[in-house]
């Protein structure tokens, strides 16, 4: 399938899949008269790639995980213990991943704690000057 097919089946941008390929996330074959050709399971590459976007990591987090998933060398996988080294380093990038994200919970718990106060009280001064 070339580019414009993927973008529909995935839902991405035909920059940011060009992009993906520029971070190495993505290979696709190229024809003769150059175009880029993908195959089924670049739509479920983009989509994971998608996923740990969302979930806040950089692509150059990425690309390692994808290596150690998909069988594609890479510096983490060239070596002989290679599912321990890419089981490290996920485990390591996703408590720090997991840690981030609960500081950013309590920051926002804090935010609507402060916010109910607020609203509480100007709930309270609107009641009693009966301010419509």
């Amino acid at each position: 399938m070339l580019i414009s097919e993927l973008s529909d089946k995935t839902g991405v941008s035909i920059r940011s899949l060009r992009y993906y390929e520029e971070k190495e996330l993505i290979a696709p074959q190229r024809l003769e008269n150059g175009y880029r050709e993908y195959d089924d399971t670049d739509i479920e590459r983009v989509k994971m790639i998608q996923l740990f976007l969302d979930l806040g990591l950089r692509t150059d987090e990425i690309a390692p995980i994808l290596a150690c998933s998909s069988g594609i060398p890479s510096a983490v996988t060239r070596h002989a213990d290679a599912p321990a080294a890419c089981a490290s380093e996920a485990i390591d990038l996703y408590e720090g991943k997991l840690r981030d994200t609960r500081k950013q919970i309590a920051a926002l718990k804090e935010a609507e704690a402060k916010l109910e106060e607020l609203l509480a009280f100007w709930k309270k001064i609107k009641r009693q000057g009966k301010v419509k």
